[in-house]
């Protein structure tokens, strides 16, 4: 998988993040060694992964895994992402956006606090220069601090997800 879109979530000072409030069970992993990963459910069923990030152990931070393109396995991730009906997804949605990009690595909830660079599975993050120009603009579907010009993707990179602001809010109906 080559990742070709990411966002990136503060502390305490990110009102944005999970570790906003401190830590809990859920983003424990947050806090833990850059390197760990951090997988929790979205909306009840779709999974997403991030990297730990923050400048030391107990210090939280992360990187969500946004997009990327299947560069080996073709094959396998298609079937991951095959549906019900029997419908896959063209290639270059295969891994686009974090729920789909969880999907087509097999990344679930058991892999939460996983190492990256220990046992199975084995990401490495290198330090090669992007191909092709970067961008930054702000975070996809937050309310709190959406603003921050903190998620970073490849430009005109067909597995790059849509920008989708936060719906706003409706008014509550009193009886």
């Amino acid at each position: 998988m080559r990742i070709t879109e990411v966002e990136a979530y503060g502390a305490a000072d990110d009102p944005g993040s999970h570790a906003h409030r401190g830590r809990t069970a859920r983003n424990a992993s947050m806090f833990e060694a850059p390197g760990t990963l951090y997988c929790y459910l979205i909306y009840g069923m779709h999974v997403c992964a991030n990297v730990a990030a923050g400048p030391a152990p107990g210090e939280p931070g992360a990187v969500l895994l946004r997009a990327g393109e299947v560069v080996e396995g073709l094959e396998v991730a298609r079937s991951r992402r095959t549906t019900r009906a029997g419908r896959t997804p063209r290639d270059r949605d295969l891994a686009r956006g974090p729920a789909n990009l969880c999907r087509a690595l097999a990344l679930d909830l058991t892999h939460d606090g996983h190492r990256l660079d220990a046992g199975t599975p084995t990401l490495t993050i290198g330090d090669r220069p992007a191909a092709g120009e970067v961008a930054s603009g702000p975070r996809v579907g937050l309310r709190a601090a959406a603003e921050r010009p903190w998620r970073w993707w490849l430009v005109d990179d067909p597995t790059v997800s849509q920008y989708r602001p936060a719906a706003p809010l409706r008014p509550r109906e009193r009886p």
